[in-house]
């Protein structure tokens, strides 16, 4: 019976956000069955831009895995905006200055210092809430401005490219940038790396005492001392995995799509992070679909403005409203026990 419900509180979300899908072409002045074959024929039309959907979603994958991991310790981690800017960054600075180090060296010295810096950018917020209790909402936001201004910093000082006057980095050399995996496309091994960090996540989450710990954490702090776990140690690991993961995501766009660090590198992407982490119910395999999904919608999204003038932002509201419904869902349940509780 359970399951029947559930099945149908799915197909209700989904009927609703097509319906308001169908409502905002409409009121963009498009015809949708048209709309949405051009969003449909960017997916599948071309193998470039079937290939651009995972492109796309690597970073994404980063992200999402990053704030799945932090939200399942109660660690409520809204600074993985910030912390891919700090990935992207430590990364840019090792693989422009290091050039005596061999490419390959190179790039793995760019993906530690990135995921480092990511991390320690999330332990600064972590050690607010285990030592002061300050909210890390509250702290990863101002982190988040203090990140995206940095940045905007070094591309105008020790990051600028001597050779030009724009704000940005120097190219990245070819061998120390992440190889092509489907040339001409921009596909490269970063997604490669995030597949096998949703693996390594899902493993750690799963199968190790670690992971055990990190989940009783957050379910349960004041249970979690009483069995004799540090919620102070678990948040901080929490906080810097999550972290790591999210400026490993700045580590991928700077090494496999830019090739250099820019203004505005991330799109957002640590903010829509949340959104596929709640999508995702913090299942790091879940997380994997979700992106891909996201990114297959931005790309048929973008393709629907390019020829029909159809704003792409359509898609950021759909996705917002599915959060919203699941979220009304989830709410809802909860007062339905609680009620049957007090009934019982």
């Amino acid at each position: 019976m359970k399951e029947k419900k559930s099945y149908i509180s799915v197909l209700g979300i989904a009927l609703t956000t097509i319906v308001v899908g169908i409502l905002l072409l409409v009121l963009a002045g498009a015809n949708p069955f048209d709309a949405m074959g051009k969003f449909i024929n960017g997916i599948f039309g071309n193998m470039n831009g079937f290939v651009e959907i995972f492109v796309k979603a690597t970073p994404l994958i980063f992200t999402g895995l990053g704030c799945a991991v932090a939200f399942k310790t109660g660690f409520f981690n809204i600074g993985a905006e910030g912390q891919f800017y700090m990935g992207a960054v430590a990364a840019t600075f090792v693989a422009v200055n290091f050039t005596g180090v061999p490419g390959p060296m190179r790039i793995i010295l760019a993906m530690v210092a990135g995921f480092l810096c990511g991390g320690l950018w999330a332990f600064i917020a972590a050690i607010f809430k285990a030592k002061f209790n300050i909210s890390e909402i509250i702290v990863t936001i101002m982190l988040n401005y203090i990140a995206i201004n940095f940045t905007g910093i070094a591309v105008r000082t020790f990051l600028m490219d001597p050779s030009g006057s724009v704000p940005q980095s120097a190219r990245i050399e070819s061998e120390a940038a992440f190889s092509l995996l489907m040339p001409p496309t921009r596909l490269n091994i970063g997604f490669i790396i995030a597949v096998v960090a949703v693996v390594i996540v899902w493993l750690l989450m799963q199968k190790t005492t670690t992971g055990y710990e990190l989940k009783v954490v957050g379910m349960n702090q004041r249970a979690a001392k009483c069995n004799g776990i540090s919620v102070m140690k678990n948040i901080v690991i929490s906080a810097i995995l999550s972290g790591g993961l999210a400026g490993m995501a700045g580590v991928v766009e700077v090494l496999g799509i830019q090739k250099k660090l820019l203004e505005g590198i991330s799109s957002d992407c640590g903010y829509i992070a949340v959104l596929i982490a709640l999508l995702a119910s913090n299942n790091p395999l879940a997380v994997l679909g979700v992106a891909i999904g996201f990114a297959a919608m931005q790309v048929g999204a973008n393709s629907m403005q390019r020829q029909m003038g159809v704003p792409s932002s359509i898609v950021n509201i759909l996705v917002g409203l599915v959060v919203l419904l699941i979220l009304a869902k989830k709410i809802f349940a909860m007062k339905k026990n609680r009620k049957e509780k007090s009934e019982c």
